[in-house]
């Protein structure tokens, strides 16, 4: 895990943007298209975990970005060339626009401050989507990564951040997939090589002591000078 020294520096509320990934009903909910995965997020306390940043960022001033996958019910502009997307077809919960399914997931809190990308190809929140253009508007430095599925959309997220030159930060308890094994493994042996892996304790106690130290709860973005 990374010194408080180190991560308080990286988690400055006026640059760093949370990024939340597919936490949203059809995906992570009671009723989700895949319920290995939405048990996973739930059981091993992830989903309480992206919740619990989530509160924290709204009371730090930290920008948060909630990234969905969703479809047309035609399926126009989707994805067909790899087999997840064809299964995905089939599954009797689909993400369809406008349906409850590609709602972000109690217990997650969306105020109106909050920016929701939607996408309707792909399985990068940020390739071939706004969210890179918003954080650089944002004059993002961090991006907090955290959601679902350690498998896919995660990976995704911190490579391409990574690769536009944003510092990714990945809340280990924050993240699922499955088997719940693979999620440790991929974070231990792939995202810490990229991305600055802590706790989902350890980013809000960053997040406090910022609050603490600059004494006000809304933090105003630090625009380059």
């Amino acid at each position: 895990m990374p010194s408080p020294t180190r991560l308080g520096d990286l988690v400055d509320p006026r640059r760093t943007v949370l990024l939340t990934v597919e936490c949203q009903r059809g995906v992570v909910g009671p009723d989700a298209a895949l319920p290995e995965l939405a048990h996973a997020a739930r059981a091993s306390g992830a989903l309480a975990n992206v919740a619990r940043l989530v509160a924290a960022a709204h009371a730090h001033g930290v920008q948060v970005v909630h990234a969905v996958a969703e479809r047309r019910p035609d399926g126009r502009g989707a994805n067909r060339n790899a087999r997840l997307f064809r299964a995905a077809e089939r599954l009797p919960v689909r993400q369809l626009t406008g349906t409850p399914a590609v709602e972000v997931a109690p217990p997650i809190e969306v105020t109106d401050d909050d920016l929701v990308v939607r996408r309707l190809h792909g399985l990068s929140p940020i390739q071939g989507t706004d969210v890179d253009a918003l954080l650089r508007n944002l004059y993002c430095r961090t991006l907090v990564v955290a959601g679902v599925s350690a498998n896919v959309a995660i990976p995704n997220a911190v490579f391409d951040a990574v690769n536009r030159g944003y510092t990714a930060v990945v809340p280990a308890d924050a993240v699922a997939g499955v088997p719940a094994e693979y999620t440790a493994a991929m974070i231990r042996h792939t995202l810490a090589l990229v991305a600055t892996v802590a706790t989902t304790d350890e980013v809000l106690a960053c997040l406090t002591a910022s609050g603490a130290a600059s004494g006000t709860t809304r933090a105003a973005p630090v625009r380059p000078g």
